[in-house]
């Protein structure tokens, strides 16, 4: 039976509209078209293809979204993140659209992962309580700045407590600055009210996912940082190995190398030349990274095999710094592994080999 030709359609995904391109098994551009950003005429754009369509679009606002709507209509969706790439020739929407149904096609797409439904609702939750710490973040700090703005010293939480807020708005001589620390007490209260709500609400969701209980016996990882690990990763099968996991944290060492090879008596060998360390990622989730930053920051300073993990490296001579990434590499490991084969944590387990 002869097998059904394959369509690749690529969009340009913008807010009121999204140019499409659609190529044919052999290069051809048989189709260039402009539709609303809406569900039904994206739907009439896949159906009116026929046969086996795959799609592709960048990252974005409405990535999730238009995932979820195209993947039960098509044969596959990739959702690809080409941000960074050197821009070298011209370039409007349909030249885009035009280059990602060509590299659909060529398969050079590197996909981002759009997968479990199943943590959708706590995603949102996530990201709730998320922006309301930062919202919670901003304004006291901007409290804080108002006193500091007239060499009024503010160490410590003090300044944020209610049953010490008089006093310290007595502080301010000048009546439009007391007006604005009134607004800012005002904010945070609500903002407080909110945060706590968000937080009981994320953390309700995240006990009924199926990796709670694991991700909980695992010391430093309290009910907020196992609902982000939820949330952000949805499943850990989606890393082969923690070599997969550690550049999506933003715990990977970055290398550059050159000039590796040399003849030595007319035969190749390989220089004995490490190659030049270069940081972190830069490419990361930024959330998950202050989990694992967080975790490990909390594991070198409490007692325990963590920690002693941490202080074997500090005596070997390595800096603390790099000690503690040691540590948040062991601990991602540490995750990743038990999460997949469902087992709680058992210290007589650790191995005191760094990562």
């Amino acid at each position: 039976m002869k097998n059904q030709a394959t369509q690749y359609l690529a969009l340009d995904v913008h807010q009121a509209t999204s140019v499409a391109s659609v190529r044919d098994e052999q290069g051809r551009v048989i189709m260039r078209a402009t539709v609303a950003t809406e569900g039904r005429a994206l739907l009439a754009l896949v159906g009116g293809l026929g046969g086996r369509v795959e799609v592709a679009f960048e990252e974005g606002t409405q990535a999730q979204w238009l995932h979820d709507l195209l993947a039960p209509k098509v044969a596959r969706v990739v959702v690809c993140n080409v941000r960074g790439q050197g821009e070298k020739a011209n370039k409007n929407d349909q030249l885009d659209a035009d280059d990602l149904s060509e590299r659909l096609r060529l398969g050079t797409l590197e996909p981002v992962w759009h997968g479990s439904p199943a943590v959708g609702t706590l995603k949102e939750l996530v990201r709730c309580y998320d922006n309301l710490v930062d919202d919670s973040t901003r304004v006291m700090l901007r409290l804080k700045a108002i006193y500091r703005g007239r060499a009024i010293s503010t160490s410590g939480k003090s300044v944020y407590r209610p049953s010490q807020r008089k006093a310290w708005l007595a502080k301010l001589p000048s009546r439009g600055a007391r007006a604005r620390a009134e607004s800012l007490f005002t904010q945070l209260d609500t903002l407080t009210t909110l945060r706590h709500a968000a937080r009981t609400a994320m953390i309700a969701e995240a006990r009924r996912q199926p990796g709670w209980k694991t991700l909980r016996s695992i010391p430093f990882f309290g009910p907020v940082r196992v609902a982000m690990l939820l949330a952000v990763i949805g499943t850990p099968h989606r890393f082969r190995t923690r070599r997969q996991l550690w550049p999506y944290v933003g715990l990977a060492v970055v290398t550059r190398s050159s000039g590796e090879g040399e003849f030595v008596d007319g035969k190749l060998r390989r220089k004995r030349r490490a190659p030049l360390t270069r940081g972190l990622n830069a490419n990361h989730n930024r959330m998950l990274k202050d989990v694992f930053k967080g975790a490990a920051n909390a594991a070198a300073a409490k007692a325990g095999p963590l920690k002693d993990l941490f202080d074997r490296c500090v005596a070997g001579g390595v800096r603390p710094t790099m000690a503690k990434l040691t540590l948040a590499r062991k601990l991602a490991a540490i995750v990743l592994r038990l999460w997949k084969k469902g087992e709680l944590w058992d210290p007589e387990k650790l191995t005191m080999q760094p990562t």
